[in-house]
C-alpha cells in the first residue's frame, strides 16, 4: 500500500497500533545512534549545487555519539512520509536511540492550488485538504510530524523536533528574524506528544548568531539563494544548534549528555 493512501486510515486512528510501543527487541543501546530527517539545509552537499552543504554533516563533529544523516532535498514534512521515508527510519531505530526531525523549507503553499506534492494543509491541527493534483487527502504539517515521531517513540527512541533553520535574514542588508509559521507549528507538535519528545529552537539559535556575525558575515555564508548556505554556513548552523542544547535554551533534550565538552559558542 501506498504511504499516501494511509492518511484517511490514520485519521480514523488505525496508526494506533503502530504507536503502541511492543515488547522491545534489544535492550537501549550503551551509545545512542542520532538519526537526521529533513530536507536539503540539513543534507548532505545541501542543494546539490557543489557550493552549498547541510549543517547534518557537521553534527556528529559536537557531539559524542554516531550520526546517520536521514536528510533528502527538496522534501517536506508530508513528502517524506508519503516517501516512506519516515518508515525506513523507524525500522533502522533501536531503544535508546534518538531521532531529530526539521522541516519547514518545503511545507508552505497550498496543496488545493497547483499542488507540487510537498504542500501541507495549512492549519496546526486536524485539517485537511484534497490535492488538486492526485485527489489525496493532505494534512498539516503538525500531524505529519506527530505521526512520525510516534513511530520513533513506539521503538523506544527519543525524538527532538528541531524548528527549520533560517533564510539569511541579512538579505535586505537589514536584519530582520521574523520567523516562518513552521517554527510555531514544530513547538506545537511537541507539546501534542509530550514525553519523550523535545524542541530545540533552531531558527533562533542561527538568528541569534547571524545577529552577531553581522550584514557581510551572514551574506558571505550564501553563494547562490537565501537559503541554502557554504559548508562554513552550514557548520555554524550545526554549532548553533549543538550551543541551543548545551545551554538548554528550550530545556533539556535528550541530546543534551552527548554534546561535546566546551562546545563552540557562536552566540
Amino acid at each position: 500500500m501506498r504511504f499516501s493512501s494511509l492518511y484517511t486510515v490514520l485519521a480514523l486512528g488505525a496508526l494506533k497500533a503502530a504507536a503502541t510501543p511492543t515488547r522491545p527487541e534489544l535492550a537501549p543501546r550503551a551509545t545512542p545512534t542520532v538519526y537526521l530527517c529533513g530536507d536539503s539545509t540539513m543534507a548532505r552537499n545541501g542543494a546539490n549545487d557543489g557550493d552549498t552543504d547541510g549543517w547534518g554533516q557537521y553534527f556528529g563533529t559536537y557531539s559524542t555519539v554516531s550520526v546517520v544523516n536521514k536528510a533528502i532535498g527538496g522534501r517536506s514534512a508530508r513528502s517524506y512520509w508519503n516517501e516512506g521515508r519516515f518508515a525506513d527510519v523507524a525500522n533502522l531505530v533501536k531503544s535508546g536511540d534518538i531521532v531529530v526531525i526539521e522541516f519547514g523549507h518545503n511545507d508552505g503553499g497550498s496543496p488545493e492550488s497547483n499542488d507540487n506534492g510537498r504542500s501541507d494543509c495549512p492549519g496546526a491541527g486536524t485539517e485537511t485538504c484534497i490535492s488538486d493534483a492526485t485527489g489525496e487527502t493532505v494534512y498539516t504539517f503538525v500531524f505529519y510530524v506527530i505521526q512520525a515521531a510516534k513511530l520513533m517513540t513506539a521503538k523506544g527512541a527519543t525524538v527532538v523536533l528541531s524548528s527549520q533553520t533560517p533564510n539569511n535574514l541579512w538579505e535586505t542588508g537589514s536584519f530582520s528574524s521574523s520567523a516562518p509559521r513552521f517554527v510555531g507549528y514544530q513547538l506545537t507538535a511537541q507539546k501534542a506528544l509530550g514525553s519523550g519528545v523535545s524542541f530545540v529552537d533552531h531558527f533562533q539559535a542561527v538568528s541569534n548568531a547571524y545577529k552577531k556575525l553581522g550584514n557581510s558575515g551572514t551574506n558571505a555564508l550564501y553563494p547562490n539563494d537565501h537559503t541554502h548556505t557554504s559548508p562554513q554556513g552550514a557548520n555554524l548552523s550545526a554549532q548553533a544548534f549543538t550551543q541551543a542544547i548545551h545551554t538548554q535554551m528550550n530545556g533539556t533534550t535528550s541530546l543534551y549528555n552527548y554534546i561535546i565538552s566546551n562546545p563552540p559558542t557562536v552566540y
